[in-house]
């Protein structure tokens, strides 16, 4: 992880699912991402992600989420 990651995470437990974005330090970068459990509702998350990465100058992402109780259902 550099200066320049920017790190996303993603709240599956949600309907819809919720993603939020922030660098190295914390800060947040960008608005909420909300997008369905679905291949349709993925194009727009992906969509998001590169837009941030590319306003906010990052040269790579790391995604994370939860994966235990329920979430693995999704």
């Amino acid at each position: 992880m550099t200066p320049n990651t920017l790190i996303i995470g993603i709240d599956i437990a949600k309907h819809p699912h919720v993603a939020r974005a922030q660098d190295y330090r914390g800060i947040e970068m960008g608005a909420t991402c909300y997008f369905d459990n679905t291949q349709e509702g993925f194009r727009p998350f992906i969509g998001w992600i590169h837009q941030l990465k590319e306003s906010c100058k990052m040269e790579s992402v790391i995604t994370g989420m939860e994966p235990t109780g329920h979430y693995w259902l999704n």
